[in-house]
């Protein structure tokens, strides 16, 4: 069963009302008690000054003054009557076994019959020793303070509810307007769809919480703005990418059937259609090892490998099939990685250079510290500038085919990217190196002492 409402403007106002509730019930049952003990101080106050006189008059012999006070009576030490006033004629305030008990400065309250025409009435009384043999008793009715108590009972009472309920409204009353920023974002981000690009969420004035996250939200809806338009960027292009080989790959195939008493025909068309199926292939890998990369699923096969043999063996293949120099500089260094990944790394690199008109290649390979800096620069025009801060997106294309890569469909340098950062390590890239071009430089964590073969 559940037992807190589902609106949190309604838990809000419960939690608060309770809350509320129990400082008032405190309150109340502290101003009661303060002013019930007030008016008993009063009174008794008022006592204690009384007898204080009659018992100066007592000890001075005086023992009529006894008789002139409203209520007073005067005993002897086994509990006889000596004096008294009128008004009680026959009547005691106290009995003999209780005088004799007393203590001097006792207070005590009783209901006696010392009203109008013999009513009982609440009455206080002070006990005090005259002398040694003699024992004063002080009254003063009593009614007047229990009548106080009991109206301030019933205002409290009748008050502290109506506190309440005031409190529980004004909760809320202040817990809608507090929410309701929460709502108008709620109903307007439920109405927003894919298809409102530019919509955005209502803003809310100031810098409290809501406020905050309502900014949180706006930019967050824009980041997923952008993240949308590069995915469908990035479809965009995977599907024409996709779509250009597929149809050569079908008309070389429809021109091999229709040839078949050509064989030479057949041939060059089939092998037409076997270049365009192995371009089909690496981009379906490349889209493939992104997916994993971005999932967290790519594998690693990681063994100690010499990075400086493994890139000038692989480069030798580079020159002829890129027809471009490039030219391998540093010293032996080992690092854990996986030996096909970082070829492609220099694959893609080294392609992009190429593909941006690049006739020279440098790859450098040094040891700082606790990382291995690979270093690749090119003597082509660089990284347009629009380009430079994201070339290594996956939905990046330059102008300059910069961040085409081997599939065209701006992938390389994702590649790249993924790559390196799986391996654990990071990259950058910048314009103006050393040959005049652009500089990609990759940071890879170093094989420690105890490991290096």
């Amino acid at each position: 069963m559940r037992l807190l409402p589902r609106s949190l403007r309604a838990r809000l106002t419960l939690v608060g009302t309770l809350g509320a509730a129990a400082v008032v019930a405190a309150c109340v049952v502290a101003l009661y008690v303060a002013l019930d003990s007030e008016l008993r101080s009063t009174l008794d106050a008022g006592l204690e000054a009384r007898s204080d006189d009659l018992v100066a008059a007592v000890r001075s012999g005086q023992e009529a003054d006894v008789q002139l006070d409203p209520l007073a009576q005067l005993y002897d030490a086994d509990g006889t009557l000596l004096a008294g006033s009128p008004s009680l004629r026959d009547g005691r305030l106290l009995g003999p076994g209780e005088v004799r008990d007393s203590v001097d400065g006792e207070l005590v309250t009783r209901t006696l019959p010392v009203g109008p025409d013999g009513a009982a009435t609440p009455v206080r009384l002070l006990v005090r020793q005259a002398d040694p043999q003699r024992v004063l008793v002080v009254g003063a009715p009593a009614e007047a303070v229990e009548t106080a108590r009991e109206r301030l009972f019933l205002v409290l009472f009748i008050a502290a509810p109506l506190l309440v309920v005031v409190l529980a409204a004004a909760g809320w009353l202040v817990a809608r307007a507090a929410l309701r920023p929460v709502d108008l974002l709620t109903r307007e981000a439920a109405a927003i769809s894919t298809l409102e690009a530019e919509r955005r969420l209502p803003a809310v004035a100031g810098d409290d919480e809501i406020a905050r996250l309502a900014r949180t939200l706006d930019d967050m809806l824009g980041r997923l703005r952008v993240a949308f338009a590069r995915e469908q960027g990035f479809v965009d292009d995977a599907s024409h990418e996709l779509r250009t080989p597929i149809a050569i790959l079908q008309g070389e195939l429809e021109l091999a059937m229709s040839a078949a008493d050509d064989p030479a025909e057949v041939r060059r068309s089939l092998q037409a259609a076997l270049r365009e199926a192995a371009r089909l292939a690496r981009l379906a890998e490349d889209l493939l090892l992104l997916a994993r990369q971005r999932a967290g699923s790519l594998v690693i096969t990681s063994e100690p490998v010499d990075l400086l043999e493994i890139a000038r063996d692989h480069t030798r293949n580079l020159e002829s099939v890129l027809d471009i120099r490039i030219a391998v500089e540093g010293d032996p260094v080992v690092v854990e990685a996986d030996p096909r990944q970082l070829r492609q790394v220099l694959s893609n690199l080294a392609g992009n250079s190429a593909a941006a008109g690049a006739a020279t290649v440098r790859v450098r390979i040094e040891r700082r510290h606790d990382a291995v800096i690979v270093e690749v620069a090119d003597d082509g025009p660089g990284f347009a500038p629009n380009v430079l801060r994201s070339a290594f997106d996956r939905f990046v294309r330059g102008d300059d085919a910069r961040t085409r890569g081997s599939s065209g469909a701006g992938l390389g340098l994702s590649i790249v990217r993924a790559i390196v950062t799986a391996h654990g390590g990071t990259i950058d890239a910048r314009n103006d190196g050393p040959l005049g071009g652009a500089v990609v430089t990759a940071r890879l964590p170093a094989l420690g002492p105890d490991r290096r073969s």
